[in-house]
């Protein structure tokens, strides 16, 4: 049995959409982490950012995949 692959039957697109995918988790991973961190700060930090409590539990209860 052969090995050869005959170049019309590799597949050109996957290294594109596996490259899209990593980028979406990485991004989302992000999001996770940055509301978890959010959620820690203290008042003084958040009103120093000009944010309340309100903002960041609006943000942090968000699904990590919402922007």
């Amino acid at each position: 049995m052969s090995t050869f692959t005959h170049e019309s039957m590799i597949n050109h697109h996957a290294p594109g959409l596996f490259s899209q995918a990593l980028d979406t988790l990485h991004v989302w991973h992000q999001r996770y982490r940055a509301r978890r961190e959010l959620s820690q700060w203290s008042e003084r930090e958040l009103h120093d950012i000009g944010r309340s409590w309100s903002d960041i539990a609006y943000e942090a209860d968000k699904p990590f995949w919402r922007a």
